[in-house]
């Protein structure tokens, strides 16, 4: 197949690259730039230049591919066209600018997948693109049972502002793309890692002490790159259209021992806290460490025959490379 994949260059990107390649299909990665195009090169694939605020370009790649896999995604500012960085800087009140923010990365995003479904629409061809667990975990709350794929993004998440994506996918999914959604979770870890998990590092290091909200009984799901770049090969060769996939490896590991395993290698005391302290601890990741998101993976590891085989998340943090200064 020839893959068009977005966020081709990323943490996750690269490893999808990789496998893609390993499987023997051709891949066609979004070059935002003259670096990323290199370095699309150096993993054998092929740049596309664009972005993610250039839906013809999106139309175009996704046009000439026999799938999608959707991962880009504006994490930051510098992301962002400086017409939207003035609009969430300068565009109201200083309390509205995170709203803003998600405003502008969420409708981004509902904008390339709208684009590249109208290339793929009546065909049949797969477009894959990732949404978060952390999604389906309302906000103290803990569950009884781990989420499943059946479970639906919950309102009362503080990660619901990107369910827009799962929305937007069904639309495609009518339309005849075989879409699927691939629900990651909060870490998805490994070498080079720049998610939640290294966020969580730097706030001990800065506070001088690892901490956990409360009893640290709330649970995390995880899963290793490596892993999590198989089932987006999978879900793309033999996913069904609008499906939801975990790429879930671990369950659920309790905050606590996170914090604990951060607290031992930074050689820091290991501390509970109210959510009010995770907010200043924390500061945007405090809602997010309080969330208790156990999460299976057994439908999913059953209709496309996914077996993890990587390192677990402790394995990941004795191995050393997350406390390198």
């Amino acid at each position: 197949m020839r893959v068009f994949v977005t966020g081709a260059t990323g943490f996750i990107g690269t490893a999808v690259v990789r496998e893609l390649k390993q499987a023997g299909h051709t891949v066609v990665g979004l070059a935002r730039n003259g670096a990323a195009a290199a370095a699309l090169r150096r993993l054998g694939a092929e740049p596309h230049p664009g972005s993610l605020d250039d839906p013809e370009s999106l139309r175009t790649a996704a046009a000439r591919a026999d799938g999608v896999i959707h991962l880009a995604f504006m994490h930051g500012l510098s992301k962002a066209s400086w017409r939207c960085r003035l609009y969430i800087v300068a565009g109201g009140a200083p309390r509205g600018i995170v709203q803003r923010f998600l405003e502008v990365t969420t409708g981004a995003d509902r904008r390339a997948i709208d684009a590249m479904g109208t290339a793929l629409q009546g065909s049949g061809r797969p477009l894959v693109a990732a949404f978060g667990t952390l999604g389906l975990a309302a906000a103290g709350m803990m569950r009884d049972a781990p989420a499943v794929e059946t479970d639906g993004p919950d309102p009362a998440s503080p990660g619901h502002g990107r369910a827009i994506t799962e929305s937007a996918l069904d639309t495609w999914a009518d339309r005849g793309v075989r879409t699927a959604i691939m629900r990651l979770p909060p870490t998805v870890h490994g070498a080079g890692d720049g998610g939640l998990v290294p966020q969580m590092i730097r706030a001990a290091r800065r506070k001088r002490v690892s901490a956990f909200v409360g009893e640290g009984c709330n649970r995390w799901p995880a899963v290793h790159r490596d892993d999590a770049a198989r089932l987006f090969r999978l879900a793309l060769e033999r996913g069904s259209a609008g499906a939801r996939y975990h790429g879930v490896a671990e369950e659920g590991i309790a905050m606590r021992d996170i914090a604990g395993a951060i607290g031992r290698r930074l050689d820091l005391p290991v501390s509970t806290m109210t959510p009010a302290g995770a907010a200043k601890h924390f500061a945007w990741l405090g809602p997010f460490v309080a969330l208790d998101n156990p999460s299976s993976s057994r439908w999913t590891r059953e209709r496309l025959g996914w077996q993890p085989s990587g390192p677990s998340l402790f394995d990941d943090l004795d191995a050393g490379d997350y406390f390198r200064d």
